[in-house]
């Protein structure tokens, strides 16, 4: 419950409401670290705060578990640090760093193109080449534009699940039209929520759009919510886990 508090007075600190220029430019890659598969998904904002220019969200495709990344771009040149856990994540992007963050050894140096691209992870004695492909990306900043098809990986995640959203566009603009929940283990998808929303408003809430759905825990149940934007109507649909039918359920 915590976090999504904390996450809420950021959001309210922020803005209020859907902006109507738009914040949300994305673009999603597939490609590898190494030997290893992954999808990385980039999120650049002209000032997310403490000389943050870019957010994002990655995971290794054996894992499936997200890992939150933030970082600087200059010109072609990307340079991303990873987040190690909640506190992390709280201190540096949700409340966001009182001082500017220092990229400096940070795991990832990426060169990137229209097409995608190229670059190293590094930490400590390891070091990988990484090669990624551009396969989707969003542009609300604009008319609004989405090529190929979107899904952002939350930062949010369970023990057992990850929360991919498909955002997709319609005559009301672009937004979320359906969150997946992709079992790590099995690595797919095994539930799918849809949203009866024809202003076209889930998952266009917070800056970072990676942190448009959040997870808590209440009563020893998983519970995720799913933000709205809409000004002074925005807010949350929460759905809480069922161990018996092992779905989520809108919480009543």
């Amino acid at each position: 419950m915590e976090r999504r508090f904390v996450a809420a007075v950021f959001c309210l600190l922020l803005f209020s409401g859907k902006a109507i220029a738009g914040w949300y430019q994305v673009e999603n890659y597939e490609g590898s670290i190494g030997p290893n598969p992954v999808h990385l998904s980039l999120q650049r904002y002209a000032h997310f705060g403490s000389g943050i220019t870019v957010e994002g969200s990655y995971f290794y495709d054996s894992k499936q578990s997200p890992i939150a990344i933030y970082g600087k771009a200059d010109g072609s040149t990307v340079t991303l640090c990873e987040i190690a856990d909640d506190k992390e994540l709280n201190r540096v992007l949700v409340m966001g760093s009182k001082t500017p963050v220092d990229t400096t050894g940070c795991p990832f140096l990426l060169e990137v193109n229209d097409s995608g691209a190229t670059g190293s992870w590094s930490k400590g004695a390891d070091k990988f080449p990484v090669t990624l492909k551009k396969v989707a990306s969003l542009d609300e900043t604009g008319e609004g534009k989405i090529v190929g098809t979107v899904e952002i990986p939350f930062w949010a995640e369970t023990a057992a699940d990850r929360f991919a959203g498909i955002y997709t566009t319609s005559d009301a603009g672009i937004c979320m039209t359906k969150l997946q929940i992709i079992n790590k283990k099995k690595k797919k998808v095994v539930q799918e929520i849809g949203f009866d929303d024809e202003d076209c408003n889930a998952g266009m809430s917070t800056t970072p759009i990676y942190m448009n759905v959040e997870k808590w825990v209440e009563g020893g149940k998983d519970i995720i919510s799913v933000n709205f934007g809409g000004g002074k109507f925005a807010g949350a649909n929460d759905y809480v886990f069922n161990p018996k039918t092992k779905k989520y359920h809108l919480k009543k």
